[in-house]
């Protein structure tokens, strides 16, 4: 199982929010670059961003933040937050960024998310962000009432890299993942699954492994020191790499 230390960004620098509350946030460091190269030195072979304030205006905000990680290290990074038109996901991959991950517009217009798929074929992943049980948009401030699985299950026949599963009410409590979930939607999908939110400890590593899930990106877990990256890398087997999509 691969492990992808997460980077959220706000206003340039490397924070963590509780449950995605921006009144509920703790900060990290102002180097996001320097945080990534501390990551990838600890091992990580893959590396998660998130644009905190792009989630929330719908277009990516921090990409100097972004083309200095990409500067500073030379492991792939998937990023996210703000991605909700083509041109967007272009210029992503255009500087540099390996998977572009896409939430709110996929549910609010699959027929441009399908295409996007299509248009760029193992390069777009899935962001789920599910509140009690139901898909949460524009940076969890709405809650649909689509089920995350419904959505995993109709987008699992596109040309998909991956899908991400996390549980809003999980994020950033260190209070361990949603086990449950993450179970029934890795017996419905045949896509690769990334498990996102509420990792702690080395057991949550292994009880995510146990499940067949591809992998799994850990934040304040490894910003707080409950959760070393050697340790969590060999809990996973530190394979480094997610399976193809198939």
């Amino acid at each position: 199982m691969l492990i992808l230390p997460a980077i959220d960004l706000r206003d340039g620098k490397c924070v963590r929010l509780q449950q995605g509350d921006f009144q509920r946030e703790t900060i990290f460091g102002d180097d996001p670059a320097a945080m990534a190269a501390h990551w990838v030195d600890q091992g990580a072979e893959f590396l998660h961003v998130v644009d905190l304030d792009g989630a929330r205006s719908g277009r990516p905000a921090n990409l100097a933040g972004l083309d200095a990680i990409l500067r500073r290290v030379e492991v792939p990074c998937q990023f996210g937050g703000g991605v909700r038109s083509e041109a967007t996901i272009r210029e992503l991959l255009e500087r540099g960024v390996a998977r572009v991950v896409v939430g709110t517009r996929a549910l609010a217009e699959f027929d441009w998310f399908q295409a996007s798929c299509e248009t760029f074929p193992g390069q777009i992943v899935l962001g789920i962000d599910a509140r009690g049980g139901k898909v949460a948009t524009d940076g969890w401030l709405t809650t649909s009432q689509t089920l995350a699985v419904d959505l995993a299950r109709r987008c699992d026949a596109l040309p998909l890299a991956a899908m991400i599963f996390t549980d809003v009410q999980k994020d950033g409590m260190l209070s361990g993942p949603n086990l449950e979930a993450l179970s029934e939607l890795a017996a419905r999908v045949n896509r690769p699954l990334i498990a996102s939110g509420g990792v702690r400890t080395v057991d949550d590593i292994e009880r995510i492994a146990e499940l067949g899930i591809a992998g799994c990106i850990v934040g304040r877990a490894l910003y707080e020191g409950t959760l070393q990256l050697p340790q969590a890398l060999a809990a996973a087997g530190a394979i480094g790499k997610m399976p193809e999509p198939h």
